[in-house]
């Protein structure tokens, strides 16, 4: 990412949000327009695909009763004369139309098309949350679109470049459990370690039937795996391994083969862990 690229990044939230937090987003001190509902359209770069139905219900009520208390923030359309794109504030658009409206008030920014990605998603993000689909398809786009390498997205979401690195790699996943993350069905901390498997699917399937938690899942995960090598998944054995992890406070791996045998792993961070342990099992 070049050097103009990153001093420009987040100059279109900085000329929206100044000093204030995101919650105070959009809360200009210049008089709003008013325009017909019917001349703003969705903005391309909006990272949200569904909207919650009974959210929406839910504010359409309180729009019928206040009106829209907040201006939506739009920009100049560059194709049609005298309409506009909205940069945030869909979702307010969206139940004025049930609302009955038929017009919204607006403050009209200018804003390039990656500040209007920017401000989309953080929007977005911080005010209700996207399923972890759409929050990793808005992070590729601020990739592949404008060029965002993935500490330059970190430092404008304030998220950690891990938790970036993460979200992204979701989208390696089959489709169909794409699809379950999206319902909300599947987490992202059950899904990400079916990354990279090829029985991805049918493990997704068995976690949601199942109820699996994140945890269980890493261990179900590492237990197919080690059937390559002739080890099982044991249910008790689970149970037993958590129960040591409950007593030790340590991470605590067993593994048990066709024949019994197999091996407990302990894992300790420093000294006094190593010593804890080693208390526990040497005393007479």
């Amino acid at each position: 990412m070049s050097s103009n690229k990153k001093k420009g990044l987040g100059r279109g939230l900085s000329a929206l949000f100044g000093d204030a937090s995101p919650k105070e987003t959009f809360d200009e001190k210049k008089e709003p327009n008013t325009v017909p509902i019917s001349d703003l359209s969705r903005n391309p770069y909006q990272p949200r695909q569904t909207f919650n139905e009974f959210k929406l219900k839910e504010l359409a009520e309180s729009i019928k009763k206040n009106g829209v208390i907040q201006p939506i923030a739009v920009r100049l359309k560059k194709s049609e004369q005298g309409k506009y794109e909205i940069v945030a504030g869909e979702r307010r658009w969206l139940a004025a139309q049930r609302a009955g409206l038929h017009d919204i008030p607006v403050n009209v920014v200018g804003l390039s098309d990656v500040e209007s990605l920017e401000v989309a998603i953080v929007e977005n993000i911080q005010r209700d949350d996207l399923n972890p689909v759409e929050e990793a398809r808005g992070y590729k786009r601020l990739s592949d679109e404008f060029k965002y390498d993935h500490e330059s997205i970190s430092k404008l979401m304030s998220k950690s470049r891990s938790h970036i690195s993460n979200t992204l790699r979701l989208l390696t996943l089959p489709e169909d459990i794409l699809g379950m993350l999206e319902e909300g069905t599947l987490t992202s901390g059950q899904a990400r370690p079916l990354i990279g498997l090829s029985n991805a699917s049918s493990i997704a399937e068995e976690i949601v039937s199942k109820n699996y938690s994140a945890r269980k899942v890493e261990y179900l995960v590492k237990s197919k795996k080690d059937k390559k090598q002739n080890t099982k998944y044991d249910a008790d054995i689970l149970q037993t391994q958590e129960r040591i992890e409950k007593i030790l406070g340590l991470k605590v791996y067993i593994s048990n083969k066709k024949n019994n045998s197999g091996k407990i792993t302990i894992e300790y961070k420093n000294l006094e862990q190593f010593e804890l342990v080693s208390d526990l099992l040497t005393k007479s």
